[in-house]
């Protein structure tokens, strides 16, 4: 029997950063004159640890195996991208927003992928995800062209993309990760003549 212990560190790992970017969405959208140096290092952070949640989710086989089907190397990105804002976290909000914007922008697309497959699995919440996955794919954009940069709007604007990519973060792993216990591990039956 294949071990369920990534499946759940995933799952479990994909709500709370979830949650977390929600949090850090709503704080940013009503306190917009939070500081640069503190948002990048929190993102850092953030990103780092969903970089590596998303390379177990990748690595953790689940059922449908939809979720977590491209987060291998969007792990990985999202881990370098973190990395570099934990090293310079004072630096300006261009790269910030860069960053995030590319992350976001990338994440949405994937998750449009996902949708449109699991439409095909026959998962009856697709559309929830194709929704939220072509919203925050439109913020990701938005981000990256930086409007009013270093004014309360780039704050906000970051606040906004950082919640729906939480929401679609949970969405996502809500509808597309199902955990059996008792999950056997993928074999070929192969008859040698």
């Amino acid at each position: 029997m294949r071990s369920i212990a990534p499946m759940r560190i995933a799952k479990t790992g994909y709500i709370i950063i979830s949650m977390a970017l929600c949090i850090l969405g709503i704080a940013i959208i009503t306190v917009p004159d939070f500081s640069v140096s503190v948002l990048g290092t929190i993102c850092g952070v953030l990103l780092v640890i969903f970089g590596a949640i998303k390379i177990i989710g990748y690595f953790s086989k689940d059922l449908f195996r939809l979720a977590f089907q491209y987060d291998f190397a969007f792990g990985i990105l999202c881990s370098a991208l973190g990395i570099i804002m934990l090293i310079k976290p004072r630096s300006m909000m261009m790269f910030i927003c860069i960053s995030m914007g590319i992350s976001v922008l990338t994440d949405g697309m994937f998750k449009i992928q996902i949708a449109l497959e699991s439409k095909k699995f026959g998962l009856k919440s697709w559309w929830l995800i194709l929704i939220f996955a072509i919203i925050t794919g439109v913020f990701g954009f938005i981000l990256l062209f930086r409007p009013g940069e270093g004014s309360r709007l780039i704050m906000i604007m970051m606040g906004i993309t950082l919640l729906f990519e939480g929401i679609l973060n949970f969405c996502t792993v809500i509808t597309a990760v199902k955990i059996i216990k008792h999950q056997q591990p993928d074999v070929i039956d192969v008859e040698l003549l």
